[in-house]
């Protein structure tokens, strides 16, 4: 069945743009540790923050994380997202979850050619089958295997349950659903969407990126006023490789 993509901001630290605007202050003026959360009006707030964004310095706004819950995503996106190393990722496991009657997503390009979806569908439901096909011969295998080792049945029916599937998963493919919890400090998040968010990143995470911005922008909104592509803030780093759309995406995430 096909699926639809959800993010959902979970915890994030509390009121994250007066704790970056602390850590900067510790940095910027003669405040002692027990008094940089003192006068930190709305106004000081806004000042701290813009200073740090003018002048780039990058390692206060580190002190702020956020934490998403991703569903209705593919292996191939989180394939894609885990190369994010300054990150936490906990996703849901294909040797202790057995993926029977597997969701999937399917790429808008798929949907428009004539039968594309059709060949799509039929095919999710023959990996469907001989994962299916696979996991049971597997598991019927490793129960005899574990009783004739001296367990009883239900032992043995619960560990050859887990060792079929990790063995079975191998035939799943890319577009099969996952879910995924996903915990990124602020610098990071920035450096991600600055990736994610361009036209050249692949759609399925571009879509993630988008969305994950537009939470945190709720959240933190001074902390994120630039997040997006790279072009947002300067020229496009793309050189020749440039979607040659630098004004309409500006105006995008001026909106988001």
């Amino acid at each position: 069945m096909e699926t639809t993509l959800s993010v959902t901001l979970i915890q994030h630290t509390p009121d994250p743009e007066k704790l970056v605007a602390a850590a900067a202050k510790l940095c910027y003026s003669q405040a002692g540790a027990g008094e940089i959360m003192d006068d930190l009006t709305d106004d000081n707030v806004e000042r701290f923050l813009t200073r740090l964004m003018e002048v780039g310095h990058a390692s206060p706004i580190e002190h702020a994380s956020f934490t998403f819950a991703i569903e209705g995503v593919s292996r191939a996106l989180t394939h894609q997202l885990v190369r994010h190393r300054m990150a936490s990722f906990s996703q849901k496991s294909q040797r202790y979850v057995s993926e029977g009657q597997f969701n999937y997503v399917i790429p808008p390009e798929i949907k428009v050619l004539p039968d594309g979806e059709k060949i799509f569908v039929e095919g999710m439901e023959n990996a469907q089958k001989t994962y299916d096909e696979l996991a049971e011969k597997l598991i019927e295998k490793y129960t005899r295997d574990l009783m004739a080792a001296g367990l009883s049945q239900k032992q043995a029916a619960m560990a050859a349950e887990k060792q079929g599937i990790e063995d079975a998963r191998f035939v799943l493919p890319n577009a099969c659903e996952t879910k995924i919890v996903t915990t990124m400090n602020t610098r990071e998040l920035l450096h991600f969407f600055n990736q994610r968010c361009c036209n050249r990143a692949q759609w399925e995470i571009r879509e993630l990126a988008t969305q994950m911005l537009k939470a945190c922008k709720k959240v933190a909104p001074l902390l994120f006023k630039n997040g997006g592509p790279r072009c947002v803030e300067g020229p496009c780093p793309e050189g020749s490789m440039s979607c040659g759309k630098m004004s309409e995406i500006r105006e995008k995430f001026k909106k988001i």
